[in-house]
């Protein structure tokens, strides 16, 4: 065709309608029944009248970076070369800011299209102290959020994560360790309740917010996230906080210093 080899660039393939339209279902159905695995979900969305099968479910599932919740050998997504660390918070009494933070990735659907969102949170208070949007799920939008964190508010004695590769990932791990001197922990195999503060405040926030709005584009995205995180910091009264605010329970208690 007399045509270069360099002329010819892999173009990417947008995710199709039908598939947006069943990643909004499984998170929905996730966030609902965080144990159903593919053939659960298949089974769910086939009642919904969805003619899927088990295999693209379970494609999907990887893409939107979910699986079941149950015990099992492994509990996320992550990478056999990197290290995982212990569990730091079994019996451990948490009353103090910035003594433990959390941090987490979950995935937010669109009008067309998705988005994950990284967010860090105080697990005394709840309050969530930084976030931040990215179209992939790489390791650079998570380190920007807790680099955010600790830049308004100083470091924590332990970050607890899940075993993602994107926590585990050296950029990652170094920033938390070396950099700051922060003793990082992660959750243990199956054992999702090990980060359950973070995965209610997903529930909350895709209830009051995200499954309210389909959002047309990132930036709209991220202006009506923000307008929500502060609603749930400074206004939201908290049922485990005696109904008073996360911002009221941040900044009333002493700190914690690192250690």
């Amino acid at each position: 065709m007399n045509l270069s080899r360099g002329c010819l660039y892999y173009q990417a393939v947008p995710v199709c309608e039908l598939d947006l339209e069943l990643m909004r279902q499984i998170d929905w159905l996730h966030l609902e029944y965080p144990f159903a695995g593919a053939r659960m979900l298949r089974d769910l969305l086939r009642a919904k009248g969805y003619i899927v099968g088990r295999r693209h479910v379970a494609t999907l599932m990887a893409r939107m970076g979910i699986e079941a919740l149950y015990r099992k050998r492994v509990t996320s997504r992550r990478n056999p070369e990197h290290p995982v660390f212990p569990y730091l918070l079994r019996h451990l009494v948490i009353e103090q800011p910035n003594h433990v933070w959390a941090t987490d990735i979950t995935y937010i659907p669109m009008r067309r299209g998705f988005v994950y969102l990284c967010a860090v949170l105080d697990w005394a208070t709840r309050r969530v102290l930084a976030w931040c949007i990215s179209n992939t799920l790489t390791s650079d939008f998570c380190i920007a959020a807790l680099e955010d964190a600790i830049a308004l508010y100083g470091t924590p004695q332990i970050l607890n994560t899940d075993q993602g590769s994107q926590f585990t990932d050296a950029a990652f791990v170094a920033l938390t360790r070396e950099t700051h001197g922060i003793a990082l922990s992660m959750d243990g195999k199956g054992c999702w309740r090990d980060n359950v503060f973070v995965e209610r405040f997903w529930k909350t926030l895709k209830y009051e917010e995200v499954y309210l709005h389909a959002y047309d584009s990132v930036s709209e995205a991220k202006a009506s996230i923000e307008r929500y995180i502060t609603f749930y910091n400074a206004q939201r009264p908290h049922s485990a906080l005696g109904r008073r605010t996360p911002d009221m329970v941040y900044f009333s208690a002493p700190a914690t210093e690192a250690a």
